[in-house]
Parts: C-alpha cells; sequence; structure tokens
C-alpha cells in the first residue's frame, strides 16, 4: 500500500486499485498514461468524486504513484481525500 503523504494529508492507494488501474490502461491502449481524481460537486452527504483516464496532470496537480501508475489529484481533491484509500473491490457484478 503507497502512502502519499505531504503537508499532513494522507492518501492510501491499495495494490488492487494499483493492479486494476494498469490492466485498465493497457485495455485502453493508454501505457505511461494515468488517473486524475477530482470533485464533481457536493450534496447534503459531502462530495462526489470523478476520475479520467489522462495523459499528464493538469497544473497543480499532485502525483502519487503506485507500481508505475500515475494518479493526479488536484489539490483541493486531495484534502477532501484525507485519510481514504483508493481501493478496488470486485464482487461479482459489483466492480470499482
Amino acid at each position: 500500500m503507497t502512502i502519499y503523504q505531504e503537508a499532513n494529508i494522507m492518501v492510501n492507494i491499495s495494490d488492487a486499485a494499483a493492479v486494476k488501474s494498469k490492466e485498465i490502461l493497457t485495455a485502453e491502449g493508454k501505457d505511461g498514461w494515468g488517473f486524475r481524481f477530482f470533485t464533481s460537486g457536493s450534496s447534503c452527504c459531502g462530495p462526489s468524486y470523478g476520475i479520467d483516464i489522462v495523459e499528464s496532470a493538469v497544473e497543480g496537480d499532485e502525483t502519487l504513484e503506485k507500481d508505475g501508475v500515475k494518479f493526479f489529484v488536484d489539490a483541493t481533491t486531495l484534502e477532501s481525500l484525507q485519510g481514504m484509500e483508493i481501493h478496488f473491490v470486485d464482487e461479482g457484478d459489483k466492480q470499482g
């Protein structure tokens, strides 16, 4: 498990998330690219997050890396992910 820690902000990326991320990038023909996490809105239940496959970080993004896979996160989203884990779950018809 990778722990990203800068300015007291900690985010974990699980081994399963890194493996599946690499598989997705390869299947899409996007080897060397990464995933960008961002806040896509907010409701009474808290923030909603989005994820895109991108070639490189956007100005101001932080870059996290796990097993050769890059994850880009803007500063606002990174702060809201404090203490969370980015993970992949495969439970039959429930994946993500």
